[in-house]
């Protein structure tokens, strides 16, 4: 059986653009006027031809008009400066202002997000999407994650990656290290495995210095007088020294208790008390810290760490199947029927997310205000009259068609009227 071919419906119907809509009322509005000039010129022929000239006449007036009022929000009219023209481009900062209040008062106000909160079911939504990755709610999840990628992507980049950078740079200037390194010395030494790594100091000084027994005889012999240097003394007691650092080396090494390794541990004891307790150390350490982490490597090492952290996110986010697979797939999957079974810990949960959202809003809401009102200052009268243009410039050029054929039908009325009384 042949199949019949299915037409698009309507809806699937590009939508006409400001510019055509543009186009479509200049293009109703000249041809009232042609349709004027034409009915004038041949009205003593016939009077029916009369009706048809009021008609263009009231609906080329009304046409008009409504151009006038309609390019007098975006800009001046025929680039004349009109006064109370190009209402938009010279009101933009009080828009601005007044859009900025307008979110303030009726969304991001403690009592709005509280009441908006408490209908919805936060935990219950996040359980089912966690239970069943896989479901109906792939659509959500899909275009959840293609929305956080393009975010991710379209965010100015050198940016948040400073920001992000900045903050991982602060908080590790913020650390107090000194204290963690002190406790790690402690317990390695109370659990005795600071003792490998005093053999690991032994053995390498053992090998530097039979690397190296040149530089100590070529010093003593440099030193040495030109008597020692005569009889060759100073061969001897370059071999005595060596030798003696050998044995003692040796002795180190073999003996636990031997006691420079005891004063040894006695001097990292003391280091491990220093910086816990003792200020002057502590800042000692903060001051290294600074030095490394502002470290052209270390900051290198942070930036990559970043562009590792972005890359890995938005390979997660492009591909949420890969993201909810194996184990941390399984974990959250529980987790999302934990959610659904236990309704105390949706309260739980529900409690604390309406609770974060509005201390979000109490804390943040005047610093997004802000923002807005201070972005649109920031944006140009074209970029302004660009953005609303097309985002209400459609409906607005329909105002021009409409003030077309009502001023037309209009006339045609009065027109009618005089012709009859």
């Amino acid at each position: 059986m042949k199949q019949l071919p299915v037409s698009l419906p309507a809806a699937h119907a590009p939508a006409r653009t400001p510019r055509d809509m543009r186009l479509v009322a200049t293009g109703m509005l000249i041809v009232m006027a042609l349709l004027f000039l034409a009915a004038r010129s041949t009205v003593h022929l016939h009077p029916a031809i009369g009706f048809v000239q009021a008609f263009a006449e009231a609906a080329m007036v009304g046409g008009l008009a409504d151009w006038f009022a309609v390019t007098a929000l975006f800009r001046h009219p025929l680039g004349l400066p009109i006064p109370h023209t190009a209402i938009i481009p010279r009101n933009k900062d009080r828009i601005g202002d007044t859009l900025a209040l307008f979110l303030r008062d009726n969304f991001l106000t403690p009592a709005v997000v509280a009441r908006r909160m408490q209908r919805l079911d936060v935990a219950a939504a996040a359980g089912r999407f966690l239970a069943s990755p896989a479901g109906g709610d792939g659509r959500l999840r899909e275009g959840a994650s293609r929305l956080v990628a393009d975010m991710l992507e379209a965010l100015d980049q050198e940016r948040l990656g400073g920001m992000v950078k900045g903050a991982i740079a602060q908080r590790l200037r913020g650390m107090n290290v000194a204290p963690l390194i002190g406790q790690a010395i402690e317990a390695a030494m109370r659990d005795g495995r600071h003792a490998p790594v005093m053999d690991g100091i032994i053995h390498w000084a053992d090998r530097t210095l039979e690397a190296n027994d040149h530089l100590i005889r070529q010093m003593v012999h440099d030193r040495a007088g030109k008597i020692l240097r005569w009889t060759g003394l100073d061969e001897n007691l370059s071999n005595a020294i060596i030798d003696g650092l050998r044995r003692l080396l040796a002795e180190m090494a073999a003996d636990p208790q031997h006691s420079l390794r005891l004063k040894a541990e006695e001097s990292m004891a003391k280091l491990a008390s220093d910086l816990q307790f003792d200020p002057a150390m502590q800042e000692r350490v903060a001051r290294i810290r600074d030095e490394i982490v502002d470290n052209p490597a270390m900051q290198r090492w942070i930036d990559g760490l970043w562009e590792q952290a972005r890359s890995g996110l938005l390979r997660a986010v492009r591909d949420p199947g890969k993201a909810m697979a194996g184990r941390l797939g399984e974990a959250l999957q529980q987790l999302g029927t934990t959610l659904q079974e236990d309704s105390r810990l949706r309260l739980l949960i529900n409690r604390f997310v309406r609770r974060a959202a509005v201390g979000a809003t109490a804390a943040y809401g005047d610093s997004i205000v802000t923002l807005v009102s201070e972005t649109v200052r920031g944006w140009d009268a074209g970029t302004v009259t660009s953005r609303l243009e097309s985002a209400v410039g459609r409906d607005l050029q329909y105002i021009r068609i409409n003030g077309t054929l009502v001023g037309g039908l209009v006339g045609l009325a009065i027109h009618t009227v005089d012709t009859l009384f």
